[in-house]
């Protein structure tokens, strides 16, 4: 699990830099209207629910990334063909997302906790997603404005992490690389040592 997470680093980094961006476009623009919230929360999904699907096409244990990417791309898909939702409706499929996306995160930690130091990140952001989600879901009318900057602080929040994340990956795939090559050049050297012994 931790080598197909360390070699799709980049996956963790690119869905953070889209919801950094997501979450500054929010905040830049507070007044936007809920049509184009939906439609960048749309593309948002897009882009999510292609890395998780990626990702489970290279997983032994595809459920959770195939759970994901087809809950994202659902709710991307719905927030490109119905953007003129209302802004609750829209809210609870934002909320429904962050909660499945959350517990994906969650499950994700547990399962590589023993083989890397860091996983918290990859949690926390689980963590945040989850609770972002609930209280999106149990108080859908607490007015745009608001909810807008609860997107936006989310987007941010959660787009830090799993840049974070992606990069304690990235760097544990170089160590991993790092060590095959020096057994390489160990295993080359004792073979080369040995044949001119002969």
């Amino acid at each position: 699990m931790l080598a197909l997470l360390a070699e799709n680093w980049w996956a963790f980094v690119l869905r953070g830099i889209f919801a950094i961006l997501f979450g500054i476009g929010a905040v830049s623009f507070p007044n936007l209207t809920v049509v184009v919230l939906v439609v960048l929360f749309g593309f948002y999904c897009l882009v999510d629910g292609f890395t998780s699907l990626v990702l489970a096409f290279e997983a032994e244990s595809k459920g959770w990334y195939v759970l994901g990417g087809l809950v994202s791309l659902a709710a991307g898909v719905i927030a490109f063909m119905r953007p003129g939702l209302t802004a609750i409706a829209v809210l609870i499929v934002i909320g429904l997302w962050a909660i499945v996306r959350g517990v994906i995160e969650i499950v994700t930690a547990i399962q590589i906790r023993k083989e890397v130091a860091g996983e918290w990140m990859l949690a926390a952001a689980g963590i945040i997603s989850v609770l972002f989600g609930l209280f999106v879901v149990a108080r859908p009318g607490q007015g745009a404005l608001a909810v807008i900057w609860l997107i936006a602080l989310f987007a941010l929040i959660f787009g830090f992490l799993e840049i974070g994340a992606g990069f304690k990956l990235r760097r544990l795939r170089k160590a991993g690389e790092a060590v095959v090559e020096s057994v390489a050049q160990a295993a080359s050297a004792e073979y080369g040592s040995a044949g001119g012994d002969q």
